[in-house]
């Protein structure tokens, strides 16, 4: 049974971390090329999972909802980007972080004017709606194993196209020197659009695919992008293999502590005082690990430069 549950475990950490990695890809390279804090990365999650939601209850099917949402997401990320943050590049992070925190503020309620205040379901496909036997002793939700075949194949063809294509070979020339990538030609700013896009379509994906599990409403956004900036800090600012190891290490580590850390503290102490323990002590395990990881690689475990 603790084999069976540990694996369990394991595959829910390994789910969750793989959306991290969708939300933290583009986020550590809009860092990492143009030097600029986004605090409304997380809108763009939250805005994705409501077109995802809405188009798939006005169509009937969650695909199509996930890819009209994916395209939307995209289309309002490259909107922004150029009517608002285009204009802060320049500008010093404190200019970054208020302009792009009043971005939210304004995501927010624009939301909560379309949609309103409640949550919105997001049905998972009929199709996806049982349980794989893994082992004799394990059923896992067909949907959950669908979220980690769709994460591993984006960060698959992610490597594809960072590592063995001049696109990529532009955004890694971006993220490692973007002054001397101007100099020799490329244009970054064209560049920075479509990698906020492509950020904004992933943003979305994750959006879409943890709606089904979380509840699609509005604030979403908020959480999941501390969880992502904790992962682009461990992982190294502007690699997108670091957002790939950070986003697995913090979603195994998170998933395991709130699964397990009751257990520990149940056998220790009494149960009020594990109940107010456990909670506690497994929320911030994350921050522990970004911790060491910075005590002993301050720039991140895989930095650009």
């Amino acid at each position: 049974m603790t084999s069976v549950l540990l694996l369990e475990q394991g595959l829910n950490g390994l789910q969750f971390g793989l959306m991290l990695f969708l939300l933290a890809a583009g986020l550590t390279l809009v860092f990492g090329i143009m030097d600029m804090i986004n605090l409304a990365h997380g809108s763009l999650y939250m805005i994705g999972a409501y077109l995802i939601a809405t188009v798939a209850q006005a169509s009937g099917s969650y695909w199509v909802g996930l890819v009209a949402g994916g395209v939307g997401a995209a289309l309002v990320g490259v909107v922004l980007e150029l009517v608002v943050f285009r204009h802060l590049y320049q500008r010093d992070h404190l200019s970054q972080v208020l302009a792009t925190f009043a971005v939210m503020l304004i995501c927010n309620e624009t939301v909560r004017i379309i949609w309103g205040s409640q949550p919105i379901s997001l049905n998972p496909p009929a199709s996806l709606s049982g349980a794989v036997q893994l082992l004799p002793d394990l059923y896992y939700p067909a949907y959950r194993l669908f979220i980690i075949g769709v994460g591993l194949l984006v960060a698959f063809l992610l490597y594809l196209l960072i590592a063995h294509t001049r696109v990529g070979m532009r955004v890694r020339a971006g993220a490692s020197n973007r002054d001397m990538a101007m100099a020799m030609g490329i244009n970054v700013r064209r560049l920075f659009s479509a990698v906020f896009g492509v950020g904004a379509a992933l943003c979305a994906v994750a959006g879409g695919m943890l709606g089904p599990l979380l509840a699609v409403q509005v604030g979403m956004g908020e959480s999941i992008l501390i969880l992502a900036f904790v992962v682009i800090v461990i992982g190294g600012i502007g690699s997108v293999r670091g957002a790939l190891i950070g986003a697995l290490l913090v979603g195994v580590i998170d998933t395991a502590g709130r699964t397990f850390m009751p257990m520990l503290f149940a056998s220790m102490m009494s149960p009020e005082a594990a109940s107010n323990a456990a909670p506690a002590v497994s929320s911030i395990l994350i921050y522990v690990l970004m911790a060491v990881v910075l005590t002993f690689k301050p720039r991140g475990l895989f930095p650009t430069h």
